[in-house]
């Protein structure tokens, strides 16, 4: 079974500073980081009960699962629930960001 992804507007705003905060530093791999983050988020179409649960899972109502992208100290965690056949892309925060509370999940897409 194939599942949409679909990514909040939190989400979308997550990325565009990040991917805003690298341009500024090296344009030439943050487009590099886009394109393939872009390209692992879009791998959740298959599977995405694949991925381990997110450590703060148990603050939400509904299951919050992580899929980590990167490498050293570069690492991004997507964080996505599945709801029917569509896989939503909540947030998607640096590894060194502090867990969110289950305040923080944006319903809105």
């Amino acid at each position: 079974m194939a599942f949409q992804v679909r990514t909040t507007r939190t989400a979308n705003a997550e990325i565009e500073k990040a991917y805003s905060w690298l341009k500024e530093r090296n344009p030439v791999y943050a487009d590099k980081w886009f394109r393939e983050l872009m390209d692992t988020i879009a791998t959740l179409q298959e599977k995405p009960r694949r991925c381990a649960l997110a450590p703060e899972n148990d603050a939400f109502t509904e299951e919050i699962r992580q899929f980590i992208y990167g490498k050293s100290r570069n690492k991004y965690r997507i964080l996505f629930t599945i709801r029917g056949d569509t896989v939503f892309v909540l947030h998607v925060r640096h590894s060194s960001q502090a867990w969110l509370t289950g305040e923080e999940v944006d319903e809105e897409e």
